[in-house]
């Protein structure tokens, strides 16, 4: 074996480590079945929560909901989420059991290399090449600027309380003009019929059970699973619409991650819904279809709280009257104490997770708390910001020899699909050898300067290298570093890792961190449990976010080898629970 390709293993072996396949974390049978513990499951995702953010609460708030769940429940300390860290995989994961290589997601806005483009016909179906972008977010829905995703409630902007009369169906919301499209059939590929694989919610459905989500974009009808009838009634009011009425002469105004104190708004519709499901009604509080068997939400607030550079915020987020403004978002004392914005939001989720578990039956439900992803950095030191943008143009016209079309948005290029947060993925229209070194090579030699911050919030200049990342793997190393085969239609030909604190953005101080990276910051997020038939333990062993699956369908008394990604990866039930 030649040094570079024992070289090229060895990093492979480093990093696939931090990406476990599954974890045999309890000597079940996954065939086996126990006596429920209960008849209902609330799993909350507080997105972007660290293990480091839940102890740092806890130890200061030692009467709040989540020291009580912590103190009466089983803590999971160290826990990961798949890989990438972005909301899509996350979730996905945690009701599948999956990774990306079994459930075929690997972020909200990814690449198919056997799909085709939006907007391809009948027509030409058959003739269009195939590659696709898979966007699955707020572009997909009817009208993205309203908070109703082109539903038209009347009077929504006058008053926001009627949002509560969104479908519970959100594939409604969507326009299929903008989804890709299957050369088979000639359809558009809806999010539920790009997942690979069943849900706990398809299960729970299959047994007679009810079931119920909330969360930010219509797309995350994938949770339906494959079937697309997996969750009775699906509350997703689209978070990044527009604050404001967008009908006005003005148009459409920020969205509602822009301001900690509007995301926490936005947070507060779903919790009224899931309030509405613990009482045995609707999202909208109407009829009485009974308390779901699994339902839940993910919060919002401390994600934005964490990526935001400034915003206002609630001292007191029960006290909204009043707000200060310019708070500085994320940590203070070099990312180990959570600054006033982000605060406000731990208390604000701490506050309706209260109200939450107060309408729940103790003695029939159980309660987890996880959270889909991370951020990345903590500490505004470490934040360097690499225009991805320019970085992209600059590979693309360097492969180009500078064609004068080399940033020529209509033209095809190297690089058919970028997604790069705090990490990068790039899938290519070259997919040769000398393509792939080339990229490699190019982006290890790009330099320049980005944008940091100092402690008061303003930009600064940060010079970076290596294009913010500390390695590259390409080619067939990713796949195995997924775990795929190379033939696999879906995995990026090139992942970057970041170099720590890199965040892929603009060129402006607009954010200080993100997720769907690689490191600890990204990943080590919380599990807890607590409830009915549930001990109080505390347990430091490795577990994944994905063994949420399968222990959703254990304490129900139904068999998690329904799970079709349990059956693949032997992804096990948390260990532990008693």
């Amino acid at each position: 074996m030649s040094p570079k390709k024992y070289l090229a293993l060895a990093v492979l072996s480093t990093l696939a480590c931090g990406l476990s396949a599954h974890v045999y974390a309890d000597d079940d049978d996954a065939h086996d079945v126990r006596q429920a513990h209960a008849k209902h499951v609330l799993l909350i995702s507080v997105d972007g929560l660290h293990q480091s953010d839940l102890d740092w609460y806890v130890g200061n708030h030692p009467g709040s909901t989540l020291a009580r769940l912590v103190h009466q429940g089983v803590s999971y300390r160290n826990a990961r989420t798949p890989f990438p860290s972005d909301s899509f995989p996350g979730m996905v994961g945690q009701v599948t059991g999956g990774n990306p290589k079994t459930t075929g997601i690997y972020y909200d806005d990814a690449y198919s290399r056997s799909l085709l483009p939006a907007g391809t016909t009948a027509a030409n179906c058959h003739t269009t090449k195939p590659g696709a972008e898979v966007f699955y977010a707020e572009v997909i829905a009817k009208d993205l600027n309203r908070l109703d995703s082109g539903q038209g409630i009347p009077g929504l902007y006058a008053d926001l309380s009627k949002i509560s009369q969104l479908t519970g169906h959100a594939q409604d919301l969507i326009d299929p003009a903008f989804l890709p499209v299957s050369p088979i059939t000639c359809a558009p590929v809806y999010p539920h019929q790009y997942l690979k694989v069943n849900t706990v919610f398809e299960v729970a459905r299959k047994h007679g059970l009810h079931t119920a989500w909330s969360d930010k974009h219509a797309a995350y009808e994938i949770l339906n699973g494959p079937s697309g009838q997996g969750i009775d009634d699906l509350f997703a009011p689209e978070i990044n619409s527009s604050v404001t009425d967008p009908s006005r002469p003005g148009g459409p105004g920020p969205d509602w991650t822009k301001d900690n104190t509007d995301t926490q708004r936005y947070d507060s519709f779903k919790v009224l819904a899931v309030l509405n499901w613990l009482k045995g009604h609707d999202h909208a509080g109407n009829g009485t279809p009974g308390v779901p068997a699994i339902l839940g939400m993910n919060f919002q607030a401390v994600s934005t709280a964490q990526k935001l550079n400034k915003s206002a915020y609630y001292p007191d987020p029960s006290n909204t009257a009043n707000k200060v403004k310019g708070g500085l978002g994320g940590y203070t004392n070099n990312g180990t104490v959570p600054g006033p914005v982000l605060q406000s939001a731990l208390t604000f989720v701490d506050n309706k997770l209260g109200e939450l578990v107060k309408a729940t039956d103790p003695s029939n439900t159980v309660v987890i708390v996880s959270a889909k992803h991370g951020q990345s950095p903590n500490s505004r030191a470490d934040l360097t910001i690499v225009n991805d943008g320019d970085m992209i143009d600059a590979l693309n016209c360097a492969w180009e020899k500078y064609a004068a079309t080399c940033k020529d948005a209509t033209k095809p290029h190297l690089v058919a699909h970028a997604m790069d947060d705090d990490g990068i993925l790039l899938w290519l229209n070259d997919r040769s050898p000398a393509a792939l070194r080339f990229a490699k090579q190019f982006l290890l030699g790009y330099s320049g300067t980005g944008v940091g911050s100092d402690a008061a919030g303003n930009a600064t200049a940060k010079p970076f290298t290596q294009a913010g990342a500390s390695r590259f793997v390409i080619g067939e190393e990713v796949a195995d570093f997924f775990g795929v085969k190379p033939s696999d239609d879906r995995f990026p030909d090139v992942v970057g890792i970041a170099q720590q604190g890199t965040v892929w953005a603009g060129s402006k101080l607009s954010k200080i961190a993100e997720h769907g990276g690689f490191r600890p910051e990204n990943r080590h997020v919380p599990i807890v449990v607590w409830g009915a038939g549930i001990g109080s333990d505390v347990v430091d062993e490795h577990v994944d976010t994905n063994q949420i699956a399968p222990t959703i369908l254990s304490v129900l008394g139904l068999k998690p080898h329904e799970l079709q990604a349990v059956q693949i990866e032997g992804t096990k039930r948390l260990p532990h629970l008693h």
